[in-house]
């Protein structure tokens, strides 16, 4: 069942999508050579707690961390832990947050010092693709109309579009129906509604689409082991224009 948001469920959806954008501000202040991607994790769960939150992936289907953190060919679900971030790589912060009742979800993936520049654009692009299936997130279209935006942009650069994982409803629950691929035809699908709250988020690989799924049950790689790019926003479909209830700010301003 799709469950469609009042306006007061959207209040509750962007306090939580805001303590989420500060603590991923915390986050990106600290990417850096050097640093251990297990202490990125623990910031986020102690500024999330300590703003009345709660890290909405710890303990969820066992999963015993606040982040998922996703170095290079990494596509999402790594692990934190020892890792030390070093120049030259990409690292993607997958991060959620339960506050009131309800859940916000966002990504984004950061370059460590010295990024090869095909690997930047890479970031760039995927990015870029983000916000064009989320200006596709308005009433009337079809679900495909997003996935068709995101996945036309980002072949057009000759990337691989990943297809077994997708993004998804969002609200009470952490996922929630309907699913949301990053890919599609435009004109198929779900036909949007006001008030569906969505987390839109492309995965996109330098090389083939192919991923492959770790011993541990978790970490997703892409088959090729080049690099991957994660970007999410937590979104609600409206009549006109989507609205994005979750920001990036906090991290373009940790970054500048």
């Amino acid at each position: 069942m799709i469950i469609y948001k009042t306006e007061e469920e959207i209040e509750l959806i962007r306090a939580s999508a805001k303590v989420l954008a500060q603590a991923h501000g915390e986050v990106a202040g600290m990417i850096k050579e050097g640093v251990t991607t297990r202490a990125l994790d623990q910031r986020a769960e102690e500024f999330i707690r300590d703003h009345g939150g709660q890290p909405s992936f710890k303990g969820y289907n066992g999963f015993e961390y606040s982040l998922c953190i996703s170095p290079n060919s990494v596509v999402v679900h790594g692990f934190p832990g020892d890792y030390q971030l070093k120049s030259g790589d990409v690292v993607s912060v997958d991060c959620g947050v339960l506050l009131n009742g309800y859940h916000a979800d966002s990504a984004y993936t950061y370059p460590v010092g010295e990024v090869a520049p095909e690997v930047l654009k890479l970031l760039e692009e995927t990015k870029k693709s983000l916000y064009l299936g989320i200006e596709q997130a308005v009433a009337g279209n079809r679900m495909g109309d997003l996935g068709y935006a995101i996945q036309n942009h980002v072949e057009k650069q000759g990337y691989g579009v990943v297809r077994e994982l997708v993004g998804h409803g969002i609200g009470q629950k952490l996922h929630e129906r309907p699913e949301v691929p990053n890919y599609g035809k435009r004109g198929a699908g779900l036909k949007l509604q006001t008030g569906l709250v969505l987390a839109i988020e492309p995965m996109v690989n330098l090389g083939t689409k192919s991923v492959i799924q770790e011993k541990d049950g978790w970490t997703i790689r892409t088959k090729d082991f080049k690099p991957s790019a994660h970007f999410e926003h937590t979104v609600v479909v409206r009549k006109d224009k989507a609205e994005i209830l979750t920001s990036f700010e906090y991290i373009e301003k940790a970054l500048q």
